[in-house]
């Protein structure tokens, strides 16, 4: 079945694919779908476009989006222009979106014990409820718990992934995936094929973490081990919402949680990082509340504003 893209989107998808430019690249040099178009058909655009007469088919994508098209998200301002991605491939809701004051990455180790699940489900529940919708990363442990909790709880959920659609890793998780789509969520990716080397398919792992951040108004870490302790990926993320100004919260209790390997990147957040919050019951009906400016277009800033 072929996708649904634009003209633009298909433009950009060469302009990667053949071309291989950059995000970075991207952004600096084009400022409209006419300066894509007019750079593709210099790179011969309209001889190889007769391979996608009959459409353009991924495995697993139901379409992709270009920055050009008004179905693609807002990029928060604060993101660098190589962090800010051109051209998105997806399967499920894409509406989902529109509205990133509506969504809260909630992220963590791959082996959290059956005590910190617990907790997790608790804190995934309440954003739940209060209408939010949970973005992770579909990887084992903790973002398993987090895609898990949302579909328990009838909520959306947004899987960002290191990998194409339709090739969901780890394996294990192709039936949560499919459930995600099936309840009315989302599946994410930047990637439509293969990597081309083992450093690009490890880049892609951090790469994914930093799209959780950019697509959310917030990012919880629930457990991380510091690094060289055991698993430490989160910390990718919450170094990109740092950088992306958005909230950071970490789950921690002191008199449970202390000295334990599997909080010791909590701890030493805290310890750090001033602006970083410990995750109370209350702390998920204020940011359920709050709407931060940077991830709406100015237009909807104006609305905000006025009395």
């Amino acid at each position: 079945m072929s996708m649904v893209y634009s003209e633009a989107a298909l433009q950009a998808y060469f302009m990667k694919s053949r071309l291989h430019i950059t995000n970075a690249q991207f952004w600096k040099t084009y400022t409209d779908a006419g300066d894509l178009a007019r750079a593709a058909q210099e790179h011969k655009w309209e001889e190889l476009s007769e391979k996608f007469r009959d459409g353009l088919s991924i495995p697993g994508a139901d379409g992709m989006i270009c920055a050009f098209d008004s179905s693609f998200p807002f990029i928060n301002p604060m993101a660098p222009m190589g962090d800010r991605p051109f051209l998105l491939f997806y399967r499920g809701d894409v509406s989902l979106l529109e509205d990133l004051n509506k969504n809260v990455a909630v992220i963590g180790a791959i082996d959290p014990d059956e005590s910190v699940v617990s907790r997790e489900q608790t804190v995934v529940e309440r954003l739940v409820l209060h209408g939010l919708n949970i973005v992770s990363g579909l990887a084992k442990g903790c973002d398993s718990a987090a895609h898990d909790a949302c579909l328990q709880a009838g909520g959306k959920t947004i899987a960002v992934l290191p990998t194409q659609l339709g090739k969901i890793y780890p394996a294990a998780n192709r039936g949560l995936a499919e459930e995600i789509v099936r309840s009315g969520g989302l599946l994410l990716t930047e990637y439509a094929g293969d990597p081309a080397s083992k450093y690009e398919s490890v880049k892609r792992f951090t790469d994914r973490d930093r799209l959780q951040a950019m697509f959310s108004k917030a990012v919880i870490l629930i457990a991380s081990h510091r690094k060289g302790e055991g698993d430490s990926g989160s910390r990718y993320a919450m170094e990109s919402a740092k950088k992306y100004r958005i909230r950071r919260y970490v789950m921690f209790n002191r008199e449970e949680d202390s000295g334990k390997s599997l909080f010791g990147l909590n701890q030493d957040i805290l310890r750090s990082e001033p602006d970083v919050k410990i995750l109370w019951q209350n702390s998920i009906a204020e940011l359920a509340a709050e709407q931060n400016k940077l991830l709406m277009p100015p237009d909807e800033q104006i609305k905000m504003d006025l009395p």
